[in-house]
């Protein structure tokens, strides 16, 4: 993942790359019940050692993503979920990725896409993927605005967090190091697509609020919404020093996330009404609580 650093000095940081990237293709392009490729392969292709491949494929094992049993490699077990509530619940069949929503999204002639999310590193993965469709001619859309509001770093956050030793600033400090690297990569994408004349118009703005999120959001083009909240779970994770810590922490990829369509037709159906009203919460944080 761009801006990550080399292996040098970084083998912590390039394991938190590789295990974004896994992450981003699981349901995607390693379905459910499918096989990640071998170590080996997956050294070669992502430019790392194959030390760091393992360690990113533990994080995985401990997030309950993938198993791994010695030779018979690691085999999906879990994928986003994502559960629809409108007519066009026979796209959306229950254990699916964000990934088609933000392809969609991103065939438009003008892309408006606002997130309310913890950390960026998922949107990052998708805005690259978007991006390397752009550069290969597959997509060509004219405008794209994206508004990102993210948590104030100096807010003191309750997770994620060492179980047993709360004061322990460590795990904020990831996170906070995560959430730099991801928001700059994907901004950096999207303002290089206009800079390289392949997007007329690119307009990225991310702000953060005093808010500790409890759910995440995406409103797509104004007429459709992903919903899910933030589970709270405990987890094995190993920090950069290489240390394994018990986490209280939250798995935005594995929250079941709701599907809402907006019918410019019937302002009073559920969708409609679900849409609008998360529109209205987003421009209202935006306008006023966030800087």
């Amino acid at each position: 993942m761009a801006g990550r650093g080399g292996e040098s000095g970084g083998g912590g940081r390039e394991a938190q790359r590789v295990a974004d990237e896994l992450r981003a293709r699981i349901g995607h392009v390693y379905p459910l019940h499918s096989f990640l490729p071998a170590q080996r392969a997956l050294a070669v292709e992502l430019g790392v050692s194959r030390d760091t491949v393992q360690r990113a494929l533990r994080e995985l094992v401990n997030e309950g993503w993938i198993e791994s049993r010695r030779g018979s490699g690691s085999r999906v077990v879990k994928v986003q979920r994502i559960q629809s509530s409108t007519a066009k619940a026979t796209r959306v069949r229950g254990q699916v990725t964000l990934a088609p929503f933000i392809s969609e999204a991103f065939e438009q002639p003008e892309v408006t896409l606002d997130v309310y999310t913890l950390t960026s590193e998922s949107l990052d993965a998708h805005i690259r993927l978007q991006s390397e469709r752009i550069r290969g001619g597959f997509i060509s859309p004219q405008r794209i605005t994206l508004r990102m509001l993210l948590p104030d770093p100096s807010l003191p956050l309750p997770y994620p967090r060492v179980k047993e030793n709360p004061s322990d600033s460590r795990m904020r400090t990831r996170l906070r190091l995560i959430t730099e690297t991801h928001t700059a990569s994907l901004v950096g994408a999207l303002r290089d697509l206009q800079t390289e004349g392949l997007v007329p118009s690119v307009d990225v703005h991310v702000r953060h609020a005093p808010l500790t999120p409890t759910f995440k959001l995406y409103l797509f083009n104004a007429v459709e919404a992903l919903h899910g909240v933030y589970e709270v779970i405990e987890r094995p994770l190993e920090l950069e020093d290489g240390e394994v810590v018990t986490a209280l922490d939250v798995l935005g990829l594995g929250a079941t996330l709701t599907h809402h369509v907006k019918d410019p037709a019937d302002p009073g159906v559920p969708g409609t009404v679900f849409v609008d009203s998360m529109h209205q919460w987003f421009d209202s944080v935006w306008n006023h609580l966030s800087a």
